[in-house]
């Protein structure tokens, strides 16, 4: 299936039916008066998020969407039946933006959330809901509510615990590949992925997922290179893996490149937190790792007890370590995020 993260769509809601007009004319009744039933309500648009897509690709194909109008009001006071909504399924992770592309909308972060994107327009009344005591025949019914209708931008922002980041060849493919079963393409030339991979890592008998994102280049957070169509995706991770190719000339240049991209791009995510490797480490010499290292952590400024670690994932060197240490800042950043929202909550109720 092709991957898709972004689309632009027009969405419609049905028409309210128009009311009926109908008077009743039945033998031995004399004074019949008016029937007319009210008209049916219009469709509805909703969005409804499902947890087994990862791609936008179905509004690749169709941009139109538009509910049927309410079915007319009939006699006898019948009234016409309400259209049917249309339901949109989308991923996890997917954000709605108005037409500017810039409001956004609704941020769709919940298996089996749904939301009214559009309403439906009611239906009109018939001529029996006109009736009074000085109008007792009247010829009047309403055609009808409008629907709302607007385009919009879908934008999806994949949701993983983890996400690779790195220069192109960084070796960010070969780790997903070794430490789960997804099957990115693997080859020796730069900008081999071109479009974010997932994965499940199993550590320990737990699991976590895990986004390989498509390497970034100076000037990334402007458009340059794959710019900033894969940079969103790394925004919703609770730790970023930043793998610094060993093989590499200067490795603290390969480092500041990356954060100054990701700072440039979004403060918050530049302060997300961050695991630094250096891979490839099968190719090096000792004294160069150490060598290495010891650069990449005074470029990045690693506090008292931060490592840089050393890897390999074609090799297999170092990975159970460093899968391990991701799962446990993934499990401080998630009780943390239960705190908050716990925080929030009682706050609501306090000012409540």
């Amino acid at each position: 299936m092709k991957f898709l993260d972004e689309a632009k769509i027009f969405v419609k809601s049905g028409d309210g039916g128009a009311g009926c007009v109908s008077f009743r004319r039945e033998k031995f009744i004399e004074f019949g008066g008016p029937d007319g039933g009210n008209g049916g309500r219009g469709g509805d648009i909703i969005v409804e998020v499902v947890p087994n897509l990862n791609t936008l690709i179905d509004y690749r194909y169709q941009q139109h969407f538009k509910a049927r109008r309410g079915y007319h009001g009939m006699g006898k006071q019948r009234t016409g039946q309400d259209s049917e909504d249309i339901v949109m399924r989308v991923p996890v992770g997917t954000q709605i933006f108005d037409e500017d592309k810039e409001t956004l909308l609704f941020d769709l972060t919940k298996p089996g959330e749904r939301i009214v994107l559009c309403r439906g327009g009611d239906g009109g009344f018939g001529n029996a809901h006109y009736k009074t005591s000085t109008n007792q025949s009247p010829r009047q019914a309403g055609q009808g509510w409008p629907g709302e209708e607007r385009w919009i931008w879908l934008r999806l922002k994949l949701i993983a615990d983890a996400g690779l980041v790195g220069l192109p060849n960084a070796g960010k493919s070969t780790m997903l590949a070794a430490v789960s079963r997804a099957k990115p393409k693997i080859a020796d030339y730069p900008f081999t992925t071109l479009k974010p991979q997932l994965g499940v890592v199993h550590v320990d008998e737990r699991e976590f997922v895990m986004a390989d994102i498509p390497g970034l280049i100076e000037g990334a957070h402007e458009g340059a290179g794959l710019g900033t169509k894969f940079l969103g995706h790394v925004e919703r991770c609770r730790v970023l893996l930043h793998l610094v190719d060993g093989t590499e000339e200067d490795v603290a240049a390969s480092y500041k490149t990356i954060r100054k991209e990701l700072k440039s791009y979004s403060a918050e995510l530049a302060e997300k937190p961050e695991i630094l490797a250096l891979n490839k480490c099968d190719a090096l010499t000792e004294e160069e790792i150490e060598e290495k290292a010891a650069k990449l952590k005074k470029a990045a400024k690693l506090k008292k007890g931060q490592v840089v670690y050393r890897i390999s994932g074609a090799a297999g060197i170092g990975i159970t370590e460093l899968m391990r240490t991701l799962l446990g800042v993934i499990d401080s950043e998630k009780a943390r995020e239960a705190a908050e929202s716990q925080d929030m909550s009682q706050g609501i109720e306090i000012n409540a």
